[in-house]
Protein backbone atom coordinates (compact mmCIF):
# COMPACT_ATOMS: atom_id res chain seq x y z
CA UNK A 1 0.00 0.00 0.00
CA UNK A 2 1.42 3.79 -1.00
CA UNK A 3 0.76 6.20 1.42
CA UNK A 4 0.46 10.02 1.02
CA UNK A 5 3.84 12.37 1.34
CA UNK A 6 1.67 13.79 3.75
CA UNK A 7 -0.12 10.59 5.97
CA UNK A 8 0.97 9.81 9.81
CA UNK A 9 0.59 6.05 10.86
CA UNK A 10 1.20 5.85 14.77
CA UNK A 11 1.76 2.13 15.12
CA UNK A 12 1.91 0.93 19.12
CA UNK A 13 4.34 -2.11 19.70
CA UNK A 14 4.10 -4.77 21.87
CA UNK A 15 5.81 -3.94 25.11
CA UNK A 16 7.19 -0.96 23.54
CA UNK A 17 6.92 2.46 21.62
CA UNK A 18 4.49 4.23 19.76
CA UNK A 19 6.33 4.93 16.84
CA UNK A 20 5.02 8.21 14.79
CA UNK A 21 5.89 8.72 11.21
CA UNK A 22 4.92 11.34 9.09
CA UNK A 23 3.98 14.91 9.50
CA UNK A 24 2.11 14.53 12.86
CA UNK A 25 2.15 17.39 15.14
CA UNK A 26 3.12 17.04 18.94
CA UNK A 27 1.83 19.26 21.68
CA UNK A 28 2.80 19.09 25.40
CA UNK A 29 0.23 19.19 28.01
CA UNK A 30 0.36 23.06 28.32
CA UNK A 31 -0.87 23.53 23.98
CA UNK A 32 2.85 24.44 22.98
CA UNK A 33 4.41 22.29 20.05
CA UNK A 34 7.29 19.50 20.73
CA UNK A 35 10.01 19.98 18.36
CA UNK A 36 10.91 16.91 16.10
CA UNK A 37 14.30 16.28 14.72
CA UNK A 38 12.68 13.66 12.44
CA UNK A 39 9.78 12.33 10.69
CA UNK A 40 9.86 8.96 12.50
CA UNK A 41 9.68 9.40 16.10
CA UNK A 42 9.25 6.99 18.99
CA UNK A 43 7.12 7.94 21.79
CA UNK A 44 7.50 6.51 25.26
CA UNK A 45 4.63 4.54 27.11
CA UNK A 46 6.16 3.01 29.70
CA UNK A 47 6.84 6.73 31.34
CA UNK A 48 10.46 5.95 32.65
CA UNK A 49 12.40 6.85 29.58
CA UNK A 50 14.58 9.65 30.88
CA UNK A 51 14.41 11.70 27.46
CA UNK A 52 10.11 11.90 27.55
CA UNK A 53 8.14 11.82 25.61
CA UNK A 54 10.96 10.33 23.59
CA UNK A 55 11.32 6.56 24.03
CA UNK A 56 15.27 5.48 25.39
CA UNK A 57 14.69 1.82 25.61
CA UNK A 58 14.18 1.48 29.28
CA UNK A 59 11.31 0.07 28.94
CA UNK A 60 13.25 -3.28 28.21
CA UNK A 61 14.76 -2.87 31.80
CA UNK A 62 11.52 -2.09 33.50
CA UNK A 63 9.44 -4.80 32.07
CA UNK A 64 7.19 -2.75 30.67
CA UNK A 65 4.17 -5.01 29.30
CA UNK A 66 1.36 -3.67 26.85
CA UNK A 67 -0.88 -6.32 27.83
CA UNK A 68 -3.66 -7.88 25.50
CA UNK A 69 -6.45 -5.75 24.08
CA UNK A 70 -9.63 -6.57 25.33
CA UNK A 71 -12.41 -7.73 22.49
Amino acid sequence: MVEPRDAVTITPYTDGPLIVRGAAQLIDEDGRPIHRNRRTVALCRCGASAIKPWCDGTHKLSGFRTGTPEA
